[in-house]
């Protein structure tokens, strides 16, 4: 599946150009659904869970993106819960969190930096 280096594994997600620019997609990674985003303005991806934590519901990759005094989020579209794409907290006040997955951009592909230790498929 990739390349394990010090229990991270690389998870090829696909060609750079499949993704929306100033947007978000999501991809299936063992059992979970992960969003990518890709703030092509910044030249900055991140990724995150796809699943919004206050219901479940698989939304994030179709959030809305900004910051929040710099610091890139995802606005659930359902909820407006506003995480931060670099810790996963919740920026709305609240004791939500979404996991965090480093990104890594190579020769025209798109990567995610997975725990490969952690037993949870992702």
């Amino acid at each position: 599946m990739g390349t394990s280096i010090k229990n991270k594994e690389r998870v090829l997600i696909g060609p750079v150009f499949d993704f929306e620019k100033e947007g978000g997609v999501s991809a299936k990674v063992g059992e979970k659904q992960i969003a990518i985003f890709y703030f092509e303005s910044r030249n900055e991806w991140y990724a995150c869970d796809n699943a919004c934590p206050h219901t479940g519901d698989m939304v994030l990759s179709r959030g809305f993106l900004g910051d929040n005094n710099g610091e890139p989020k995802v606005v659930c579209p359902l909820h407006k819960r506003n995480f931060s794409l670099t810790s996963g907290d919740c920026l709305s006040g609240e004791n939500y969190k979404v996991n965090v997955y480093p990104v890594i951009v190579e020769n025209g592909s798109v990567y995610l930096e997975i725990d490969s230790s952690s037993g949870n498929n992702v």
